[in-house]
């Protein structure tokens, strides 16, 4: 392929609810293009894009791919995003990787949750995006009943720029809306024909809403369009493209990827409709050095900015990259502001699905990607480093469930944990972390299935299995009332003896911390073995009294003792402090006590019923709610116990539409009820140990 300057390029994502065709509308493009001998299938695992084991076992797309072909003098990287929910953190690479969209609409399902959630992206990024309606090759297919659903969620920007010609139900040609011509599918392209008679008034209506929205995003425009109600050929498709650029006008197009019928047109649409990457927005950027913000033009010195990483088990780690200025060839060592690194020079590669192909060099506004960059992080800049700049960060979904991971075999621990520190690499919504109270080796993401094929990956590309697990909750015990005791280690067998003994008070700390107190007076214990009596509690306070989870909230004062000028030792008072907290704790009115979070939900209105009697069934309390652009923000608590499978739970109440972010904010007390079943749990567990 030859390299393209960025006024003949496209960067466009592929967006849309999973299920709805992406993948096969990506491979379709590819055919056309010449690049395959024939189409392959995602229920055969044979297409370009769905090149992941995981992908060809489940029949969707879980990576980013990028698919470039070239059309009419134009190179177009289409840029193939996942449309399950779990993946999402993959459709944000897709944007970053993007200057346009097609959004893909189901012809009998219309727009449901993922459309919608694409269209709110694009719009939030101020994407220029074409809907395409596809499968118009099914049973029960409606463009009119699809436009109409359009329109009642996005509104009438929506407009159509084709119609599509119906035959014994069969999708076999177009009434192009803009050059009021008909065409008829042949087989080999297309031919012209006359306008079918049952569809010119709805040709004409059609077309009436399109002059309308050409006109609207311009003031000449709007004056001819009030002056004449008509707009010529020309002036349609200046004022669409200037609509479609602003984010005013989303033009809607009809096909059917699997028989590949009108995807030729779509083809010749995207060029035509969706801009070139030199008229793409500036990405914010800012100075490496002074860190005042600059704008980074295409012209300018060698910049990029990694938007996506790939951790292959034969060739490494692939970077895959958007330039935004300059070009980078085999030649260049790039420097790498955010790391303060310089990477070695290295070859440079266009991708297409799994295949990296070699180039001469990546130019500003396109797509490629180098390998095994050493210090290189997804969204780390590459730039020159005679002018380091620094591009905004991806803002990335945080992960929204965890699940607990071991080995499956005895002694891998150390290897599944390495190869899931690998996986973060090429997956910055998933992280790892080790909980210091429970010990449990946590594993987050965006969902159950999320977190399930990290773990399949696991096994694919590093040959060690993993189990999931709920993680255990942290939780601990405290006391609520003053307590004393008396604790006395005494041991004689022969030799020098140990001997000590305490006197202590126990009571809740006031700051909530763990606080001792040393309250003797005249030397009855050592000033030498009172840290020994503050390490004994420290130590001890690692088992509660109740179920063994952790003691906090304690102020312990030492007020009296014993000591034997011979036989007293830092062991035996260690051990005297253990005895007396024991002894003291018991009898304090000691409780459990259980992390209480922070729930940030956005939902759509319409839900917030059900979210809220949702949250009493957890034990959890609503604080209050604000409506943002975005919906309904609920502000509510819950312990934590009750939410582990909260994300896929909210998403079932809800279609997909929820979204939620967390926070811990304190710890409270378990009722006695639930409280009584950990305790005897632990109990058992306890007595089965033994």
């Amino acid at each position: 392929m030859k390299i393209y300057q960025a006024d003949s390029i496209r960067n466009v994502a592929v967006l849309g609810h999973g299920g709805e065709g992406k993948t096969t509308l990506t491979e379709a493009m590819l055919f056309n293009a010449g690049l395959l001998d024939r189409m392959g299938k995602v229920d055969d695992g044979s297409t370009v894009s769905d090149y992941d084991p995981e992908e060809t076992k489940r029949h969707i797309s879980i990576s980013t791919a990028v698919a470039p072909f070239e059309w009419n003098n134009t190179k177009v990287n289409l840029i193939d995003a996942p449309g399950f929910f779990d993946f999402y953190g993959e459709v944000y690479e897709a944007l970053a990787l993007a200057d346009s969209a097609i959004i893909v609409c189901g012809a009998v399902s219309g727009p449901v949750v993922g459309t919608e959630k694409a269209m709110t992206m694009c719009k939030k990024a101020k994407m220029p995006r074409m809907i395409v309606i596809n499968q118009m090759d099914r049973e029960n297919a409606n463009f009119d009943k699809t436009v109409e659903a359009l329109h009642d969620k996005f509104g009438v920007s929506c407009v159509p720029i084709q119609l599509p010609i119906i035959e014994k139900d069969q999708y076999v040609g177009y009434v192009d809306l803009t050059t009021m011509t008909a065409k008829k599918f042949d087989g080999k392209g297309e031919k012209n024909i006359d306008i079918p008679g049952n569809l010119a008034d709805r040709a004409a209506e059609l077309r009436e809403s399109l002059m309308e929205a050409a006109a609207e995003g311009d003031e000449e425009l709007m004056m001819t369009y009030l002056d004449t109600m008509e707009l010529s050929q020309e002036e349609i498709i200046r004022g669409l493209a200037l609509g479609i650029a602003n984010g005013d006008v989303t033009p809607v197009t009809c096909v059917s990827a699997l028989p590949n019928v009108g995807v030729y047109t779509l083809m010749n649409n995207i060029i035509h409709y969706l801009p070139a990457a030199d008229k793409a927005k500036a990405r914010p950027a800012v100075n490496a050095r002074t860190g005042e913000a600059v704008e980074v033009k295409k012209d300018g010195k060698f910049a990029a900015q990694v938007m996506k990483t790939v951790a292959d088990p034969f060739v490494g780690k692939i970077s895959i990259m958007k330039v935004f200025a300059g070009s980078i060839d085999a030649s260049y060592a790039a420097y790498n502001p955010n790391a303060e690194k310089s990477e070695k020079s290295g070859t440079v590669y266009m991708m297409r699905g799994k295949n990296l192909i070699t180039v001469d060099k990546i130019v500003a506004g396109d797509i490629g990607a180098m390998a095994k960059l050493q210090f290189t992080a997804t969204g780390d800049t590459l730039c020159d480093p005679a002018e380091p700049v620094k591009f905004a960060p991806i803002d990335f979904p945080q992960p929204c469930i965890s699940r607990a991971v071991t080995a499956k075999k005895q002694g891998e621990e150390d290897k599944v944990i390495q190869g899931i520190t690998r996986l973060t690499e090429e997956d910055p919504t998933m992280q790892i972390e080790k909980n210091a109270e429970t010990g449990d080796v946590l594993v987050k993401g965006l969902g159950e299935m999320h977190i399930d094929v990290i773990c399949a990956k696991l096994k694919n590309k590093f040959k060690v299995e993993a189990e999931l697990s709920d993680p255990r909750i942290p939780y601990r015990e405290t006391i609520r009332a003053m307590a004393e005791a008396e604790g006395k280690h005494k041991k004689q067998s022969g030799g020098a003896g140990q001997f000590g003994v305490v006197q202590m008070r126990f009571e809740p700390s006031p700051t909530g911390e763990f606080e001792f107190v040393n309250a003797i007076v005249g030397g009855v214990v050592p000033k030498e073995f009172i840290p020994a009596v503050e390490k004994g509690l420290r130590e001890a306070m690692v088992k509660g009294v109740l179920a063994g989870y952790p003691m906090v909230g304690i102020k312990a004062t030492l007020y009296d003792g014993k000591y034997h000028p011979v036989d007293s030792k830092e062991v035996a008072f260690k051990s005297a402090a253990r005895l007396s907290y024991k002894a003291a704790c018991a009898k304090a009115n000691p409780v459990l006590i259980e992390p209480i979070y922070q729930y940030q939900i956005t939902v759509p209105n319409e839900y917030m019923g059900a979210i809220m009697g949702d949250m009493s069934g957890r034990r959890g309390r609503t604080l209050g709610s604000e409506q943002t652009d975005e919906g309904t923000v609920i502000t509510a608590e819950a312990p934590l116990s009750e939410m582990f499978r909260y994300a896929t739970d909210l998403r079932s109440m809800t279609q997909g539409r929820g979204s939620f972010t967390s926070e811990f904010v304190r710890y409270e007390d378990v009722p006695a009820n639930i409280a009584k079943k950990i305790i005897d749990s632990a109990q058992k567990d306890d007595d089965e140990d033994e």
